[in-house]
């Protein structure tokens, strides 16, 4: 006897969900009580569902699952940094990380499990990349995040960065979808504006930005204004150089009028100088842009540190005075595995 494969019920679209009840002879009203569980109100399994019949939960058991994340560990930094490792239903392991400070709280969340871009200078690029997250695993990610941050420290969830691991890009379709099912009224309703995708830099995936005219805010990693020192650092630049990358840029903010955000880590001796900050002020003219200078969280034996305090001051006060808007990120959860990977990596190998 061949058991049916149960299928994600979060993989159905509302007017899928309605033509199953029909079929069943059931009400389709029950398929938007259904919705509104799995996406405002992040339910885990088909018994959270107490407006339902327990006849009708047990047709959903029956036929669907809700391939729901679940903590696998989490580690609370002195500065209240939550680094969470999340188990996927089949075992694989993701990042997800609550950021508070003084001003917003904020969930950094992965986009696929491991990468395939292997930039030097970060723990995930260790990891191969294994396969892209489903929009509802990325949901899911949000959903738990939210929970600590109302549990934990009594604050909303203000923002939500794509920066844990994987290259959002390059799981285009499920990273706009699980943007639609955060922002939508019948989902948990933040605002687009609270939402930031960063991307290591694929040309023609940021023109598709600009063609789908999408709300949410826009970062590229850049960490060197430079081809030579970027193709060291990202191999990803040998097919989108930076030349590529400013004519995409100036595309997408032609169709977007979003301001970009460029993050740059401050490597020692390697793009501290003045003249890398020339270099990125040059760049910084493309579109009009912000930039975010990142204190680099060091992982084992990638060889680079950050900078110090004095290059530091001297590069950002550079860019200060040319107009250049930008801010300095500090490192969070020093005391912690907080460098992406670093994690997963732990819980791959524990």
């Amino acid at each position: 006897m061949t058991t049916l494969k149960k299928q994600n019920i979060r993989a159905l679209s509302l007017d899928e969900l309605k033509s199953f009840f029909e079929d069943k002879g059931e009400k389709s009203f029950r398929a938007k009580q259904v919705y509104e569980w799995l996406w405002k109100k992040s339910a885990r399994s088909f018994d959270e569902m107490t407006n339902l019949q327990k006849t009708t939960r047990e047709m959903l058991k029956e036929n669907f699952t809700i391939n729901a994340v679940s903590i696998a560990s989490s580690q609370i930094s002195k500065d209240r940094t939550i680094k969470n490792a999340f188990r996927l239903y089949d075992g694989n392991v993701v990042e997800g990380v609550l950021i508070p400070t003084e001003s917003r709280m904020t969930a950094c969340i992965s986009s696929q499990v491991g990468c395939s871009l292997t930039c030097s200078f970060c723990a995930t690029g260790k990891l191969d990349r294994i396969r892209n997250l489903d929009a509802d695993e990325i949901y899911d990610q949000v959903a738990i995040i939210k929970k600590q941050a109302e549990e934990k420290y009594g604050i909303p969830l203000s923002n939500i960065v794509y920066m844990g691991m994987g290259e959002p890009l390059l799981n285009y379709r499920n990273v706009l979808e699980s943007v639609e099912k955060i922002t939508s009224p019948e989902g948990l309703g933040m605002s687009p504006q609270r939402i930031t995708v960063s991307t290591a830099g694929i040309a023609k995936m940021i023109k598709k930005l600009g063609d789908d005219n999408v709300k949410f805010n826009f970062a590229l990693s850049l960490h060197a204004a430079n081809d030579e020192k970027r193709n060291k650092i990202m191999p990803i630049n040998e097919q989108n150089s930076l030349e590529a990358l400013a004519e995409a840029l100036r595309y997408f903010y032609e169709k977007t009028e979003t301001r970009v955000t460029y993050e740059y880590i401050v490597f020692k001796d390697f793009n501290d100088t003045l003249q890398d900050a020339r270099e990125l002020e040059k760049f910084c003219r493309v579109v009009p842009c912000k930039v975010n200078i990142i204190e680099y969280n060091p992982i084992d034996d990638s060889g680079f540190k950050q900078t110090t305090e004095d290059k530091l001051r001297r590069f950002v006060g550079y860019l200060d005075s040319k107009g250049i808007i930008v801010n300095v990120r500090r490192s969070r959860g020093k005391d912690i595995d907080a460098a992406c990977g670093q994690l997963a990596n732990k819980s791959k190998n524990g």
